[in-house]
């Protein structure tokens, strides 16, 4: 036999043992999770979606758990417990899943302590107190103690959706810690239960503490006391390890604060109390400013004793351009928070903390408004996502993420900590926690090939040695998981781990309870994420420019930091879906981890024809809220868009994808055969129920009564007696929605127009043009390729001629902008359309400059389209709206309506609480004339069908405050009235 052959035969063999395993694997998961239905009142889940939404935290890891229980109690944890340590099932605890060492994923049964354990229990404002569930998420928290006056001190930069529960596995710390400390500071007790089913009250004493494990830790702590009091690095931000020095008789024997950051590897928490602190009555912002970020970490050290409340510290790679025109001259800054009883107080204290730092600082800034605090401090959070880009854009990634040094030595470190990147060829962009000498880093390491990650491996090394040797910690904040832990014996000594053992084996003797991180850890290089999916990248149809067209490297933008889990009522738009639903699966992070596990094919299988992909998906309402407020930027609408391409090929698609996917036809027909009428009238009958069955499209809705005539007929007459100025020219495009739903919004904008003195002509073969987004929205991308062709055809005049391109419907100028040049990346006229577009304010703010609208002096309510906020941006639609006395904000968030998302069979109840969650109530509130704005037609469309209240494009506002203006000269002009 040949050497081929034996090869050949070896992977056969490779295979089936492999598919052997696999299939043995499946069936001790559902004798599993069977005896956990049977015993938890919770929700237990083994499917293959369930699974494959956990298999990854934050960081470079990937585990494949067996099954995901919900549990509703602690006395449901108990039992689950039970069921795994009878099948000798390993058991991860996990909370938000934003820890960035691998410690919440596992290959056992996920515990999910956020779907039911989230409450928080008591404030008690006397004692400064509240007890909370594991799964309350930190922001909760604080709004239920803002209410006393108090917050917790603690908040990371996920404080919008990391629980208490996973700020205590990992000691979390924040912004704030030079104030008020880490989670261990701030935890008084903790009810735990162990692996083995034992109940715990972990406080000073250990009296709560069952005799077992307390006459086992005393005997472990009695027989080492030397080793702890001498064998642990006094820093503010010491979080690797054990804490086991907090059990000696000096420091009161703290239970709470030695199992603070045993990163689940210990006990579940099912309760804690926790102290709370006074918040300042006032905050200024001082943003210093510095050469580097060397210099800036030496300065932080000397605005200690000026007691701030943070010092935080970024250099100029991280702060987008935008953001630096509120930014002191300098190449990095400190963000430092001083606090007051009132404004004045805490101005007089930022004023002397910034004499003080004169000496070092090239330049200072005050900022006391709290919007103005907000969009900095953003800038400072979303940190942790935009450092996973270089600015060339190539890729970054966790794993030394937060060592920490004493905070004077920080300058040096940073020093030596750069020229160790040098050496080892690897770029990084740090920013962090100068004040307590913790830096956040992401690093381009290459964690596909083998030598990227031999090298991965050589530099981790070499960074713990010098980390040690500047007297810090490996970790400073987000605990060591599998990231670190294996070269825990370089920061502590093997002496000291192997005590670290025998603790763990106290609490844990089965070693049921996380295993593989802090103790017995698995190696660093182990089990990461990108290891099984593809090397080569797929055949798809978008672009992904920024991803050099790997759909691959697209999906894996997503790192988990989850800013997507935003709660009803969270700024910005991402992910509507998600915030209608608290759902992980309709969150952005969700369906990225989906996607991954699709294209890994180990978990989610069948490729592109996934249900469980597509099921998720299914709730994306194409809102491209995520391009714009995710950090790294996903585009969840364009992956579910070239999805929906390829599950459907070769096959028949929803009704509703043949109905509104393909509108533009069917509206062009209607006009053409002048059938507007009837078709209205056939609305208003019985018959409309069976047609709206057939379509594909929601009972609940109503149809959207037709014009009687096109917006271009009309313009057409129109032209024919006013044929146009000799201002600049401008090409109005005649967007299907405006041109057969919602003339009036085209006609108002020809009127404007007009009146500010722009020649507004159709584009060549107006009636032809379309942008293709119902195409889009519905992955027919073959289709939407066809129309964007034609369209470039008829345009070319346009674009040779280099006139702007006005278009009033958000979605559709968003996909001109957008999905044409990454749809059709090897046209060149693509990008030259694209390069054209202008929203209608944008127009006038660039053409003509010198209107002056008429002043309404109203205020506003109503809705700023999410393809308007992701996309285009609408700083010059607030400018326009300020200049005509326009007063107050737009809703943000999604409408819920979404184009088609909204009209489509079984999208009701999701559509309608989008809707609910900021835009009808901002419109209820309205005080009376108050004008409703909405340039979207979706977004007017949801209003009237679920707030019986009629929204109107700007220019319509606009053109009619133009008609009551001549209306009034001519009645106060005596020539006129003759």
């Amino acid at each position: 036999m040949g050497d081929a052959a034996r090869a050949a035969r070896e992977r056969a063999r490779t295979a089936r043992t492999a598919r052997t395993a696999r299939t043995e694997e499946r069936g001790r998961a559902r004798e599993v999770a069977r005896a956990l239905r049977a015993a938890v009142r919770g929700e237990v889940a083994d499917d293959a979606g369930a699974r494959a939404l956990v298999t990854m935290d934050a960081s470079n890891y990937r585990r494949v758990p067996l099954a995901v229980v919900a549990p509703r109690d602690a006395d449901d944890v108990a039992a689950a417990l039970a069921v795994c340590r009878e099948h000798g099932t390993p058991v991860v605890p996990r909370g938000g899943g934003t820890s960035i060492a691998g410690q919440a994923t596992g290959t056992g049964v996920v515990l999910d302590l956020t779907r039911h354990m989230d409450a928080v229990l008591s404030v008690d404002p006397g004692a400064r107190t509240a007890v909370v569930q594991p799964g309350v998420v930190l922001d909760d928290l604080c709004r239920a103690a803002g209410a006393h006056g108090l917050t917790f001190g603690p908040d990371p930069s996920t404080h919008s959706r990391c629980t208490l529960g996973g700020m205590i596995g990992n000691n979390s710390c924040g912004s704030h810690s030079v104030a008020w400390g880490t989670t261990a500071d701030n935890v008084r007790a903790l009810d735990v239960l162990t692996y083995g089913g034992e109940r715990a009250r972990l406080t000073r004493g250990g009296d709560g503490v069952p005799e077992r494990l307390r006459a086992g830790v005393r005997e472990l702590v009695r027989g080492e006391l030397a080793r702890l009091r001498t064998g642990f690095p006094e820093l503010p931000r010491r979080i690797s390890g054990y804490a086991l020095d907090a059990l000696l008789p000096e420091r009161g024997e703290d239970w709470a604060r030695a199992f603070t950051g045993s990163e689940g590897t210990l006990g579940v928490v099912t309760a804690a109390t926790v102290g709370l602190v006074e918040r300042p009555g006032a905050r200024v912002l001082a943003v210093l400013g510095y050469p580097d970020e060397s210099a800036a970490a030496e300065a932080a050290v000397t605005l200690l004793p000026y007691g701030p409340l943070t010092v935080e510290g970024m250099a100029g790679d991280l702060v987008p351009e935008a953001e630096r025109t509120a930014l002191p001259r300098g190449g990095a800054w400190l963000f430092v928070e001083v606090g007051g009883t009132d404004a004045a107080g805490a101005r007089a204290a930022a004023e002397r903390l910034c004499r003080a730092a004169a000496g070092d600082a090239a330049g200072h800034a005050l900022v006391t408004d709290p919007a103005g605090q907000r969009a900095l401090w953003r800038v400072r959070e979303d940190a942790s996502g935009t450092a996973t880009r270089m600015p060339d854009g190539s890729e970054a990634w966790p794993g030394w993420e937060d060592c920490a040094v004493p905070p004077a030595r920080l300058g040096a470190y940073l020093r030596d900590f750069r020229a160790l990147l040098a050496d080892h060829g690897l770029r990084g962009l740090p920013y962090g926690h100068f004040g307590d000498g913790c830096i956040h880093v992401r690093i381009d390491f290459d964690l596909i090939g083998e030598a990227g990650i031999a090298r991965f491996r050589r530099f981790s090394a070499d960074l713990a040695d010098l980390v040690v040797a500047h007297g810090g910690s490996l970790s400073g904040e987000h605990g060591d998981g599998q990231a670190r832990a294996e070269l825990l014996p370089r920061m502590y000594g093997p002496e000291t781990v192997e005590l670290f053992g025998r603790f763990k084996d106290l609490w844990d003797p089965d070693g049921g309870l996380n295993p593989g991180m802090l103790v017995r850890p698995h190696r660093l290089d182990e089990n990461l994420r990108f290891a099984p999916l593809p090397r080569d990248p797929l055949p798809v149809v978008y672009g992904y420019p920024d991803d050099g067209g790997d759909f691959t490297a697209a999906v894996r933008r997503c790192v988990g930091v989850a800013k997507c889990r935003n709660p009803a009522g969270g700024p910005g738009v991402m992910c509507p879906s998600y915030r209608a639903t608290g759902e992980e699966r309709h969150s952005t992070r969700g369906r990225a981890r989906l996607l991954h596990e699709m294209l890994a094919g180990e978990v989610v299988t069948g490729g592109w024809r996934s249900e469980e992909v597509h099921e998720a998906l299914d709730l994306c309402l194409s809102c491209k809220g995520c391009r714009r407020d995710c950090p790294v930027g996903v585009d969840m609408a364009t992956y579910k868009a070239e999805f929906l391409h390829h599950h459907y090929a070769g096959r028949r698609r929803p009704m509703s994808h043949y109905t509104m996917g393909r509108l533009p036809l069917w509206l062009r027909a209607v006009a053409a055969t002048r059938t507007a009428p009837l078709l209205n009238a056939l609305a208003r009958t019985p018959l409309a129920a069976p047609a709206k069955r057939l379509g594909g499209i929601a009972p609940e809705r109503e149809i959207p009564p037709l014009p009687r005539a096109p917006f271009l007929r009309r313009w057409r007459r129109h032209r024919r007696g006013n044929p146009g100025g000799g201002g600049p020219r401008v090409v109005l495009w005649p967007d299907t929605f405006t041109d057969h739903l919602s003339p009036e919004a085209g006609e108002a904008a020809v009127r404007v127009l007009e009146a500010a003195g722009l020649d507004v002509v159709p584009p060549p073969g107006a009636g032809r043009v379309c942008c293709g987004l119902t195409w889009v929205s519905t992955g027919q991308l073959d289709g939407a390729r066809r129309v964007l062709r034609r369209t470039l055809d008829r345009l070319e005049p346009v674009l040779e001629a280099g006139l702007p391109v006005v278009v009033l419907e958000p979605p559709c100028a968003a996909a001109l902008r957008t999905d044409a040049p990454e749809l059709l990346p090897d046209d060149p006229r693509a990008k030259r359309l694209a390069a054209s577009v202008r929203t209608f304010a944008q127009a006038l703010e660039e053409y003509a400059p010198d209107w002056t609208p008429p002043r309404l002096d109203r205020p506003v309510a109503g809705q700023t389209h999410c393809h308007q906020h992701a996309v285009l941006g609408d700083a010059a639609e607030r400018r326009l709206r300020e200049r005509a006395g326009l007063t107050g904000e737009l809703s943000d968030g999604c409408c819920g309506l979404a184009g088609n998302f909204g009209f489509e069979k079984g999208h009701f109840e999701v559509s309608a609480a989008c809707a609910e969650e900021k835009l009808l109530p901002s419109v209820r509130a309205a005080a009376p004339g108050t004008v409703l704005l909405a340039d979207g037609y979706s977004c007017r469309t949801q209003l009237a069908q679920l707030g019986g209240r009629r929204a109107r494009h700007l220019a319509e506002v606009l053109a009619e405050a133009l008609e009551q203006q001549e209306r009034q000269e001519r009645q106060e002009s005596p020539g006129r009235r003759e």
